[in-house]
């Protein structure tokens, strides 16, 4: 687990120490950096040492017979199985590690080994007989990768403000991207905030040649290809907790101690749960977050630590606990540097606190139950899409007044505004309303925040809907519910979930594994029948029952909670000031991307109760914090690893 960095080009060596320098939170243990002035190719990478701790895993790495040099971020989770095959075809090996897998994988298979890697994982790789730069990323995007190209050539790193390390990258903003974050509080890959830069999309690879992109293909797809197989309930349970079982036990490689997350909830529960039966001499410490039960049940929260509590004393394992309130916001500096988008969610803190109680506990690894909701459904609006079959019938016109009566419910409870949710895109048909699932606001109430000079660029053209165009690729039989997990699995769970975890652990020196996500899992799961996934009310129907036997009924059962923060209720009381300061006319103006009046009408209508906006304004005050560090030079807050 590290950071990576290079280029392609017409750059000097120098480069590589700045672009190292700005992740150096990523890999607190070592570094390294290579420039091969003849290819003008250079490397950089930061070294969190997890498995063979020895100087024999330093990066950049070259094989044993200096053809190839490699910088790798991440886990492979089957290295020594591909070890095995290596040491018989004959390749040497002069370290432990995954990374000289890979290596030796790729001179032996070339772009071809990309079928055979199960982990987690971002690499460069320099073929100095080739003369090209191999740049690839892990099937799910649990690892980031970023790039761009300037008249000077082409670069990659890890983080973006590695990236912003080159001064000819352009700053220049994309509006798109700008209005992306507040309608969904992510932006979908391949954007960023900045024109200028990509994201390396996940199950995607590139060919870099002289500088120049030569080709980028896509490896692997999410299997949600309108095929599922016909299986009784309980063959589909065996082979849930067969495939869980083994993720599980893969994942738990390591030559560091490890813990994980525990919430309380199914997902994270499950890990812990299984984790202990395949290693039970683990000595696994887990942690979880608090907060006050007032604040809480403003949200519609769930309290996690009953729950937490509950698991941890019936599976034996240590449970750390940090409480925190509104005075979380004095991290969202820290939280906006590290993720290098302007995410509008306060859970990244939570993870945040979570990473440096480990690693103040000697914690290098933590387990995650990130993805069950993701492949095995669990969200609200899996349960809201299934409902549609008692109101779809109705004629478009119903429909239109079902739309208008949502508007007019005014979202002050929970309640309230997950029914006015339901049916605030009733109207919309197709592809077009399973996007719009996840919209977090009308786009209609966000038109009169944007300045002129935004909503010009905004609306000159016909912008295509980056989710339903991504809908259209798959078959015409694929369920809406496919359909929808496809969305949440590409877009929701990459480049909002798996960005702020991977970001925010590294930040602390803490690598965070993801045993739902493994791939054979997530084929299984594309493959059931959608009942088998949501039976009813009951999300994650097949994964509750495959875990009856390890876990107590009230945590198999217990309602979902979000792992966020109470937000609306702090945005009106507590923080209210902050966002008062940051969002003033003055501020907006300067900047130039919002107009003052119509956010400061958006924010009189939130707190009349009349929309739900907190999260979106809170986008709104992310994106300016956000230009304000990566735009306008502010010193960015530092955080540093703890000593192990």
């Amino acid at each position: 687990m590290c950071g990576i960095a290079g280029f392609s080009g017409r750059f000097e060596s120098d480069l590589l120490g700045r672009m190292n320098d700005r992740m150096a939170h990523r890999g607190p243990d070592d570094s390294g950096t290579l420039f091969v002035d003849d290819a003008g190719v250079g490397l950089a990478h930061r070294r969190l040492s997890i498995i063979d701790l020895s100087a024999r895993g330093h990066q950049p790495m070259w094989d044993a017979d200096q053809r190839a040099v490699i910088v790798y971020n991440g886990e492979l989770y089957n290295f020594r199985e591909l070890r095995e095959e290596l040491l018989a075809d004959g390749f040497r090996f002069e370290s432990g590690s995954d990374t000289e897998v890979l290596l030796n994988l790729y001179l032996r298979d070339g772009v071809g080994m990309l079928e055979r890697l199960n982990g987690m994982f971002a690499f460069a790789i320099w073929d100095k007989e080739e003369k090209r730069l191999f740049v690839a990323r892990d099937q799910i995007g649990v690892k980031p990768l970023y790039y761009t190209t300037t008249e000077r050539g082409f670069l990659f790193a890890s983080e973006l403000k590695s990236l912003l390390a080159e001064p000819s990258v352009d700053r220049t903003i994309d509006p798109v991207a700008v209005s992306e974050h507040l309608l969904y509080l992510w932006c979908p890959s391949p954007r960023t905030m900045l024109k200028s830069v990509n994201k390396l999309k996940p199950g995607h690879a590139m060919i870099i040649r002289d500088g120049r992109i030569e080709r980028t293909w896509q490896y692997y797809e999410l299997p949600y290809d309108g095929e599922q197989i016909e299986i009784s309930d309980e063959d589909a349970v065996a082979a849930v907790r067969s495939q869980l079982r083994k993720s599980v036990r893969d994942q738990l490689v390591s030559d560091v101690p490890i813990g994980s997350f525990l919430s309380g909830g199914l997902d994270s529960s499950a890990v812990v749960a299984l984790a202990r039966e395949a290693e039970p001499d683990l000595p696994l410490q887990c942690f979880t977050i608090g907060f006050s039960a007032d604040d809480a049940h403003f949200e519609g929260m769930g309290l996690d630590q009953p729950y937490a509590r509950r698991v941890a004393k019936e599976l034996g394992v240590d449970l750390h606990t940090i409480n925190v309130g509104p005075e979380m916001v004095n991290e969202l500096e820290t939280m906006i540097y590290h993720l290098d988008e302007p995410q509008a969610d306060p859970a990244p803190i939570n993870t945040l606190f979570i990473c440096r109680l480990a690693r103040e506990h000697g914690i290098k690894v933590l387990l995650s139950g990130t993805g069950g909701d993701d492949i095995f459904t669990g969200y609200r609006r899996h349960y809201a899409l299934r409902q549609e079959r008692y109101w779809r019938w109705m004629g478009h016109p119903v429909r239109n007044q079902l739309r208008n009566l949502s508007n007019q419910i005014q979202p002050t409870t929970e309640l309230r505004r997950r029914v006015a949710k339901a049916f605030r895109f009733a109207d919309r048909e197709g592809d077009e309303r399973i996007a719009s699932y996840f919209y977090w606001i009308d786009p209609e109430h966000l038109e009169s925040t944007f300045s002129s000079r935004l909503a010009w660029s905004l609306f000159a053209g016909d912008q295509p809907n980056s989710l339903v165009s991504a809908l259209g690729k798959l078959p015409e039989e694929t369920s809406e519910l496919s359909r929808m997990l496809f969305l949440d699995g590409k877009y929701f769970l990459t480049d909002h979930n798996l960005n702020y975890t991977d970001k925010i652990a590294m930040a602390t020196g803490v690598e965070v594994r993801v045993p739902l996500l493994d791939p054979d899992l997530i084929a299984l799961a594309a493959s059931l029948p959608d009942d088998i996934k949501q039976r009813g009310s009951v999300g994650k129907w097949v994964l509750r029952k495959a875990m009856a036997d390890y876990l107590p009924k009230e945590v198999i059962y217990r309602p979902k909670a979000g792992f966020g923060a109470p937000l609306r209720h702090w945005l009106r009381h507590d923080l209210r000031p902050v966002i008062d300061d940051v969002l003033s006319p003055a501020a907006l103006a300067k900047r130039g991307l919002f107009d003052g009046q119509g956010v400061r009408d958006l924010i009189e209508m939130d707190r009349r109760g009349e929309v739900d906006a907190a999260y979106p304004l809170f986008g709104m005050m992310c994106i300016e914090l956000w230009c304000r560090m990566f735009l306008d030079s502010t010193a960015p807050p530092q955080v540093t690893a703890s000593a192990a």
